[in-house]
């Protein structure tokens, strides 16, 4: 419970679910609204990307149940899930759906909504931040700047089949963005790699894949389009990975923070523009 704030929380009731997004990683990164939901709730069903110290802040006496998803692992069906979340709160508990980075990004928050919507449960949305943004930020990668990019797209690397979406048109999304973000995409990495490639992006283009971003097992790879699934390989980075794609790698040689508390020495210009910002 969150305590002694000059500021008022709304209470988690008894037949009510709250879905709440855990952040990228790190636990300071969990919203003040969701650790207060934690400190209320009854029943905890988390996902499998939920930092334990984030858990470890649920009420004395809280339920937790795991429904994590991992690809090629036995996981929790979708429908069990949402179904969970219905008897629960029919038996009148105060249930808190906790998942990795934001529910409504590529979370299946939605449709989890919407089965409580089907069966007349209230519900609340506490958002998250996204990985997509927190996690490349933790790692130094500037989802927007003003020397590299006025938009960003976000993409899937990973449909409902387990494949690459079907649907998606690549020539589009090689031109509607000079930064691209691939949630879910190391698997299918070369075949992404690939179709951008042939709808224009250039194979010397700079890549991250940030794995575990925002934890204590973050791991980085810079690397380019052309070369994103050889090193990727080679290298031996793991899933869950965010994977950016876009002159915004670029700035990570001046804002790798996490690096310059190891030593790194950051450089000032790592677009090399040269510009006098007193005067822009």
């Amino acid at each position: 419970m969150i305590r002694d704030l000059p500021i008022d929380l709304p209470a988690l009731e008894p037949g009510w679910v709250w879905l709440v997004g855990a952040g990228p990683g790190e636990p300071g990164l969990l919203s003040l609204l969701g650790a207060h939901a934690l400190g209320q709730a009854e029943i905890v069903v988390n996902d499998a990307l939920v930092d334990e110290r984030i858990l470890a802040l649920a009420r004395p006496g809280a339920v937790l149940e795991f429904a994590g998803k991992r690809g090629g692992k036995p996981s929790a069906k979708q429908p069990d899930i949402s179904a969970r979340l219905v008897r629960h709160a029919r038996a009148g508990k105060r249930v808190l759906r906790l998942k990795g980075g934001d529910p409504f990004v590529f979370g299946r928050g939605g449709e989890e909504a919407l089965a409580l919507v089907a069966a007349r449960i209230p519900f609340r949305v506490v958002p998250g931040i996204t990985a997509g943004i927190g996690g490349l930020g933790w790692a130094g990668i500037p989802l927007t700047h003003r020397d590299t990019n006025h938009a960003v797209t976000f993409v899937t690397g990973h449909g409902v089949t387990g494949e690459v979406p079907d649907g998606l048109d690549w020539d589009a999304l090689a031109r509607g963005a000079p930064a691209l973000v691939f949630y879910m995409a190391l698997k299918h990495l070369g075949t992404i790699a690939a179709k951008l490639i042939a709808a224009g992006r250039r194979p010397d283009e700079p890549v991250a894949i940030v794995s575990r971003a925002a934890s204590h097992r973050q791991a980085v790879l810079e690397t380019t389009l052309g070369r994103a699934d050889a090193d990727a390989a080679s290298s031996g980075i793991e899933p869950p990975a965010i994977v950016a794609i876009g002159a915004i790698v670029k700035l990570r040689a001046g804002l790798d923070w996490l690096g310059a508390l190891e030593g790194r020495t950051l450089d000032p210009d790592p677009l090399r523009v040269g510009r006098d910002r007193s005067s822009a």
